[in-house]
């Protein structure tokens, strides 16, 4: 099951958070309803991420690829290590989870 469209639909007509402290702030907010961190998203991140994400119930994804992958997926031009979908657009991403 590759998220790749469905994420690059989401960024491109919903509503996303793109990086690793703005997806913490929208988990925070409670403004998340995923979150997809890329492979190789640092070690403190990552902890960071999970942890809020578990305390607010929100459901994380693994994306099977490094951050420049995923910044590639989503047609941006540098590294994205997490990405919160705040709302989904015509992307049917939060079904997949």
């Amino acid at each position: 099951m590759s998220v790749n469209q469905p994420l690059a639909s989401a960024v491109s007509t919903g509503k996303c958070m793109i990086g690793a402290r703005s997806s913490i702030d929208a988990i925070k907010n409670g403004d998340a309803k995923l979150v997809v961190i890329a492979r190789n998203c640092s070690q403190e991140e990552r902890e960071d991420i999970e942890r809020f994400a578990e305390l607010a119930q929100i459901p994380i994804h693994i994306f099977d690829g490094t951050s420049w992958d995923m910044g590639e997926t989503v047609g941006k031009p540098f590294m994205v290590s997490a990405i919160a979908v705040i709302e989904a657009g015509d992307s049917k991403i939060l079904k997949m989870f």
